[in-house]
């Protein structure tokens, strides 16, 4: 050690600069490894008592792979999610009553597809992004398991309005930002969003698949992440159930939907005058790509969803996405004008009341939406004024501009 300083000493004073540059450089390299190696193992719990199988359909994931978890089918379910009215073994509810709803931007380019996470969501979101591309967003909160989600995209303001409901987590990649009412990065700073932003977080919790899909895409359609390792950064910024910088519970404001369950099944199910066993959503009008039909099943009570005539798979669980309940709502659309270019961003009139079709049960319920600030719960009812109980499951709801093509 004395002659490695000797020798030290006598270099000159450029000498010594590059030595310790060279060191720190080296010094930097192996502990970013070290980092790595720590950070990229599994997160889940090992402890939890539920039944685990490999994913169906995930190929080259980095930096892993998430488990698909089921609940113990031998145990009760006595839990209702507040989201959706599903049920869940009391497991499932000591679990998300420590956390808070999380909602992932999920795109659906053509070339995206399949995406992952969709089936796990409560609930999810879909209207158009840009160009007539639709675009969702994931709602999750009482899965008991963790999930893939991807691919992640960016953040639009119409969406913000619907995820403010939940005082949730928001999870994207950048958004849109010119100066004007569809300035979404401005208005998750202005409004308070406990945001996941990638371009804040990066890797590992955020990482690019670019074998996803077993062949190559382009890099936007890369981004991937898992729901609890964007939940453990939430809770690492104070922000599970109870908001730290607050001290508010997440749903202290929040008012859950009427919950029923399924009709039974009957042999006229399919002949009432409000039948609708098949759904026919068009967003714009032209672009096939993006139309959606959802199909009745009464052996699950459920609407099975095809996109742009095929159905919609769920690339982790290898099956076709289903909902409880499907919610049109009717919205006016216009172009921001906000000298972005070719002035793709829109804005969606989401607050107020307009035209609804509630599609459950295989028959549709004829009322409208009602949403009276950016806060409040949005409420759907009948044609007579009544709240309309949705059916226990995943449900959709599909925002369409004014005088869209929707038939059944």
């Amino acid at each position: 050690m004395d002659k490695i300083l000797s020798l030290f000493n006598s270099l000159t004073t450029l000498q010594k600069s590059l030595v310790v540059a060279i060191f720190s450089l080296i010094l930097f390299a192996f502990s970013t490894i070290i980092t790595y190696t720590a950070l990229s193992g599994n997160t889940k719990p090992a402890a939890m008592t539920a039944s685990t199988q490999t994913p169906a359909a995930t190929t080259g994931t980095t930096p892993q792979g998430s488990s698909i978890v089921t609940e113990d089918p031998n145990q009760p379910k006595t839990a209702e999610c507040p989201l959706n009215g599903s049920m869940h073994i009391q497991a499932a509810k000591d679990q998300w009553e420590k956390r808070r709803p999380l909602a992932v931007m999920i795109e659906n380019h053509i070339d995206a597809r399949p995406q992952s996470g969709l089936s796990a969501a409560d609930v999810v979101y879909e209207t158009v992004a840009e160009g007539g591309i639709t675009r969702f967003m994931a709602i999750f909160y009482c899965n008991y398991g963790d999930a893939e989600v991807g691919p992640v995209r960016s953040a639009r303001t119409y969406f913000i309005d619907w995820l403010s409901e939940y005082n949730a987590l928001y999870a994207h990649v950048g958004g849109a930002n010119a100066p004007g009412p569809a300035d979404a990065l401005g208005q998750i700073i202005k409004y308070g969003i406990l945001d996941l932003n990638q371009f804040s977080i990066g890797f590992p919790t955020y990482w690019r698949d670019y074998q996803r899909l077993g062949h190559p895409v382009a890099t936007e359609h890369t981004m991937y992440s898992t729901i609890d390792k964007l939940w453990a950064v939430g809770a690492s910024r104070g922000w599970t159930n109870i908001n730290a910088q607050t001290g508010q519970a997440w749903d202290a404001n929040f008012i859950p939907w009427k919950f029923k369950d399924p009709a039974i099944p009957s042999a006229n199910n399919g002949s009432s005058v409000n039948s609708a066993t098949k759904v026919h959503v068009e967003f714009w009008n032209g672009f096939k790509d993006y139309e959606v039909d959802w199909f009745y099943d009464g052996t699950c009570s459920c609407y099975k969803r095809n996109n742009a005539g095929v159905p919609h798979i769920d690339l982790d669980t290898n099956k076709q996405l289903t909902a409880s309940d499907v919610v049109v709502q009717f919205e006016t659309e216009a172009h921001a004008h906000d000298g972005y270019e070719n002035d793709v961003h829109l804005l969606y009139g989401t607050i107020g009341s307009g035209k609804a079709l509630i599609f459950e049960d295989g028959k549709v319920i004829q009322g409208k939406w009602i949403k009276t600030s950016r806060l409040a719960r949005s409420k759907y009812v009948d044609s007579q004024g009544n709240e309309v109980a949705f059916n226990r499951g995943p449900i959709w709801i599909e925002t369409v501009p004014e005088g869209a093509n929707v038939t059944y």
